[in-house]
């Protein structure tokens, strides 16, 4: 049966998942900014969760539902066993990196190196679906190297949808393995939205995301008009003031809160909580640095943190401190 868009909440909208990035405290802090897109995890290999620390791996706010995991590895056992783990933590949403270009990747048989084997891709998921009973979904490439983009991405697509996966997200462009850094990889290969359009429309029943190079709302907005979902990357990390135009823009809902001052006001008790386990301050505040971007004062507030927030034993004052450079919470640090 083919999953309804509808039915997967904050489909329509979603922060990619991000390596070094979108980690639990990450999630914390653009939950606080919107409540209804979906997050993801790190790609999280289904080696590190089989056999690792599976509570420092996998835990999770109960604040961040709807969120996804996504998994990186290519074998259909070692899927499915990391899936069920996944669905038993908590996850609303299993997903399968066949996008990253990164070197160590390919060399683990994962990642965007699976878009030359779908018919494994196709096993995986359908031993993944077997194994859970939450939503299944891929993350892939439009191509890689001289992949044709029009065969390759079709081929794919009606391989793992044969296969049950529950939808696609698409990256719109394709990956060069040979030549190109992972970081060359994000800006190189030229984007190609109207191949996913030409994907949506080929396949109407299945809910189709798109990623890649979308630098904020009103750009989400504009590529609904083609697809079922809108998946924000780079924008949401570097910019995170930019999600709390999601909500109102893209559901018509007010933002959970007016301001990011106000954001890192409810993010406090959560941080203090941290603390009290352990946690390092500069673990939870390095993903702050561009929250204030365009405002009187946001050179300061990084500066404050970069040199306050790594010392040992910095507490939330360091934080407060750094709030207080702000000059100003300027309407533009909302806009789209």
């Amino acid at each position: 049966m083919t999953l309804n868009v509808s039915n997967i909440k904050g489909l329509r909208f979603s922060v990619a998942p991000m390596m070094d990035w979108t980690d639990r405290h990450c999630r914390v802090f653009h939950r606080l900014l919107t409540r209804r897109a979906r997050l993801y995890t790190e790609m999280l290999t289904t080696g590190a969760i089989i056999h690792g620390d599976r509570q420092r791996l996998l835990g999770f706010d109960t604040s961040e539902h709807p969120v996804a995991l996504q998994l990186g590895g290519s074998d259909p056992k070692d899927l499915a066993a990391a899936a069920k783990i996944g669905e038993d933590f908590g996850y609303d949403e299993i997903n399968i990196n066949v996008g990253c270009p990164s070197d160590r990747v390919k060399d683990g048989r994962f990642g965007a190196c699976l878009m030359a084997e779908p018919d494994l891709v196709a096993e995986g998921v359908a031993a993944m679906k077997r194994a859970v009973n939450v939503p299944v979904t891929v993350k892939c490439r439009i191509g890689i190297d001289d992949q044709d983009p029009e065969v390759a991405l079709d081929t794919l697509a009606r391989a793992v949808i044969a296969a049950g996966a529950d939808g696609l997200i698409v990256h719109a462009r394709k990956a060069w393995l040979n030549g190109l850094s992972p970081k060359e990889n994000r800006n190189i290969p030229p984007l190609d939205y109207d191949r996913v359009y030409r994907l949506k429309a080929s396949l109407p029943d299945v809910p189709v995301i798109i990623n890649g190079g979308i630098a904020g709302v009103a750009e989400a907005a504009a590529h609904l008009m083609h697809v079922d979902g809108v998946m924000l990357g780079r924008a949401a990390y570097q910019e995170p003031w930019r999600l709390l135009s999601a909500d109102p823009e893209l559901f018509g809902e007010p933002a959970p809160h007016a301001t990011m001052k106000d954001v890192f006001e409810a993010m406090i008790p959560y941080i203090e909580g941290q603390l009290a386990l352990g946690t390092r301050l500069h673990s939870i505040t390095r993903h702050f640095v561009g929250a204030f971007h365009g405002v009187r004062g946001a050179r300061a507030f990084r500066r404050y943190l970069a040199e306050n927030g790594v010392r040992h034993g910095a507490g939330i004052n360091v934080l407060r401190e750094a709030i207080a450079q702000v000059e100003d919470d300027a309407p533009e640090s909302v806009a789209a």
